[in-house]
């Protein structure tokens, strides 16, 4: 069961304005990709469920988070049904992100008072997520619409919270762009967390890279 309603994750990612987006099969890895984040102040994590037997590496992850990393919340991204969505809130995730709107995952989500978080590309989506109950909604692929897009949506809709995820990068120049376009948080998976990163087992620069990406944040909301 989540520890979280959907308005305290909602919370937690305006306030902070980052969610780190994750996955590896190998559970050890896991452990210490969340607590580099964490360290780094992150207080959300997604993991990106894509491969098999992904829900025993989340469940083992959530374990460890609750246990060691208190205030750590953990989500589960790349939901595609409601039975899936279903699943991982047995275990423990807070926030369920998906690559599309289905409506069939607003009803479980819902029903548990768990944040949900579809994948949008038009505001005719986006408007129907609201609809449905969705808090804050995903902009994906957000590279490809760019923070213009997000400055036309907020236009007409000034209530409306957008997480673009793709096309995100740690840098000044780059979070800048999203910020002052009135994103509410920015997802953020390999160029945050990169193969390199996980290939040396560079946690300490992970760390800092996340700090950094924080620091970035706050200042540029100023």
């Amino acid at each position: 069961m989540a520890q979280y309603t959907r308005i305290e994750v909602a919370n937690v990612m305006k306030e902070t304005g980052l969610v780190p987006l994750f996955f590896n099969s190998d559970v050890e890895l896991g452990k210490q990709v969340l607590k580099a984040c964490y360290d780094g102040g992150a207080r959300l994590l997604e993991f990106t469920a894509r491969g098999d037997f992904a829900h025993e590496v989340f469940g083992e992850l959530t374990k460890y988070a609750i246990a060691e990393l208190p205030g750590m919340i953990m989500g589960v991204g790349s939901v595609t049904d409601a039975g899936a969505a279903s699943l991982y809130m047995q275990l423990g995730a807070n926030f369920i992100v998906t690559p599309v709107l289905r409506e069939d995952i607003a009803i479980v989500c819902n029903r548990r008072k768990v944040l949900w978080s579809p994948g949008c590309g038009s505001l005719t989506e986006i408007t129907r997520a609201e609809e449905l109950g969705c808090e804050i909604v995903k902009l994906f692929p957000g590279g490809i619409y760019g923070p213009n897009f997000v400055k036309g949506i907020k236009g007409p809709q000034q209530w409306t919270s957008i997480m673009p995820t793709g096309g995100v990068s740690p840098t000044e120049e780059n979070l800048k762009g999203w910020f002052d376009a009135g994103v509410t948080c920015v997802g953020m998976g390999s160029k945050l967390i990169s193969k390199e990163i996980l290939a040396n087992k560079d946690f300490k620069t992970l760390e800092q890279t996340v700090k950094n990406a924080l620091d970035i944040i706050k200042s540029v909301r100023k």
